[in-house]
């Protein structure tokens, strides 16, 4: 971000003029509104919030957003992890007056935003080294050029805050966004994993490790994106996103741990409705499964489905059919909502866009970037879309990207598999696009039994190494002889730590 585009944040700081962070409803969104917040706030500016309702709203910020917006009376709208498709909206704030700042990192479309300030690394022209950054990542830099103009124009450094205090939220954001761990943002993460394991965590992170049963001072990568960010997450898909905000917010200990609480009671609902979906999902793959071989893609639908959590369930079937998959619910309005995710190779928002191309108006709205994408149609349109779809799919993506890889550091050599290194490999901070090691070999299943009532709980042999090891989403038995593809990790309970084999893939016999 220069020192021009955020210019406008200065100058309503310098007048006393309200600003109102604009946000999305997912746990990147919530926590580049927090940073923003937090930051502003402590430069003086009179900042304000206001997240769009998934169910009422819909995404970005539009002119029902601006209205609502308009009652606050801003002088300046800041876009947080959304606005890069926001043309109406921008041009409904322009008409009140209100200046519109955009900080997003979704690919943008056709037609920019305008009148409108735009901070994306993905924008025509921009020369910001990493392309990847999330939404908060974006946030970030953008509050970093405001500090520095702000000394620039003589502010004292006391007065400023220290930026690098919001690096937990920064790294939650990132993590839970599943955006590339490109060198960037690898620094992000590390570094605000090293503020929560050093107990520098703000009282909202805080909290949402402590209802989950995590020990903070070992936080990893994983804890965010698996523990923290869906409580985070789950406000915005069955509620308010407000509420995950406000958690990350406050500085008051009890507030935040209350509201934790109150997150993970969502999430416990969230999973509860997902796996409900989930099945229906399945079982609707399985009656095409007869199709599946030559499908190049998976749409589903049903009325009584829950448009919170469709992207989850996406990816779930992403995985489970190695297509890309989109998963639609009722909107409201006569609309489905879609939430697509994709296989490598594949760009999502490219295909919906040529989609849109060769038929105009069947879908409504869309936005998003490679891997994941939302959209919405008209009820009546699911089945032109999915054929529609499905060229496309069927015309990028070959019989050979269709073909499921597993790819391995290898067969790990007799001892190397020790606490020793998965406690090494525990301190690196790994993620998409930067995977953990992972390796593959035979071993005899020699004790196995269900646990919670989904995953199987397994102990392996080989050479005569005994090792314990974990399959999850797999209940049904397995061999007595296997090969499988597994992460070595730390399992830490009650105080004691185990080396634990985590299986991701497995075949019968030797071979994979």
């Amino acid at each position: 971000a220069r020192a021009q585009t955020v210019r406008p944040i200065t100058d309503a700081i310098a007048a006393r003029e309200r600003i109102l962070i604009v946000a999305d409803y997912d746990a990147d969104g919530a926590t580049a509104c927090a940073v923003g917040m937090r930051a502003l706030a402590r430069m003086g500016a009179d900042v304000r919030f206001l997240v769009p309702n998934r169910f009422e709203h819909g995404y970005g910020l539009t002119p029902e957003i601006v209205a609502l917006a308009a009652t606050l009376a801003p002088k300046l709208i800041v876009t947080v992890d959304n606005g890069i498709a926001s043309v109406e909206g921008v041009a409904a704030a322009a008409a009140r007056g209100i200046d519109v700042l955009v900080t997003d990192h979704h690919l943008p479309g056709e037609h920019l935003p305008s009148p409108a300030l735009i901070v994306n690394p993905n924008q025509p022209g921009c020369v910001f080294p990493s392309k990847h950054l999330a939404g908060v990542g974006v946030m970030f830099y953008v509050l970093a050029a405001t500090r520095a103009l702000l000394r620039s124009r003589g502010r004292d450094e006391a007065s400023l805050p220290n930026l690098a205090a919001l690096l937990d939220l920064v790294a939650l954001g990132t993590v839970a966004d599943v955006v590339r761990l490109d060198h960037t943002n690898r620094i992000l993460v590390d570094q605000g994993l090293r503020r929560i394991r050093a107990g520098k965590a703000h009282p909202g992170v805080a909290a949402l490790f402590a209802v989950a049963s995590r020990d903070a001072t070992r936080a990893t990568a994983a804890d965010l994106g698996f523990v923290a960010g869906p409580r985070v997450n789950a406000a915005g898909r069955l509620a308010d996103m407000a509420v995950g905000i406000r958690c990350l917010v406050t500085d008051d200990e009890r507030e935040a741990r209350a509201l934790a609480s109150e997150l993970d009671r969502m999430n416990r609902d969230r999973r509860a409705i997902e796996a409900t979906i989930e099945a229906e999902a399945l079982a609707d793959l399985d009656a095409i499964a007869a199709d599946s071989s030559r499908l190049a893609s998976v749409c589903v639908h049903r009325p009584g489905w829950h448009a919170g959590v469709v992207g989850i369930v996406a990816s779930r079937l992403k995985d489970r059919a190695h297509r890309p998959a989109i998963v639609f619910a009722p909107g409201g309005d006569g609309e489905l909502r879609g939430s697509g995710r994709s296989i490598a190779g594949f760009h999502l928002r490219d295909a919906l866009d040529l989609v849109s191309k060769r038929a105009p108006g069947l879908i409504l709205r869309f936005g998003g970037h490679a891997h994941a994408a939302g959209l919405s149609l008209r009820a009546p349109d699911f089945a032109r879309f999915a054929d529609a779809f499905e060229a496309v799919a069927s015309e990028w993506l070959s019989p050979d990207d269709l073909l499921r890889r597993c790819e391995t550091d290898g067969e790990p050599a007799a001892g190397e598999l020790t606490l020793g290194l998965a406690d090494r490999l525990s301190e690196t901070v790994w993620g998409q696009g930067f995977p953990p090691p992972r390796f593959d070999t035979g071993f005899d299943v020699v004790g196995q039994r269900v646990v919670a009532e989904r995953h199987t709980r397994l102990q392996l042999e080989r050479d005569g190494e005994r090792f314990d090891a974990i399959l999850f989403r797999h209940a049904d038995p397995l061999p007595g002889r296997i090969h499988a593809v597994f992460r070595p990790e730390v399992n830490r309970w009650q105080g004691s730590e185990s080396l634990e084999l985590v299986v991701e893939h497995w075949a019968p016999g030797a071979e994979p």
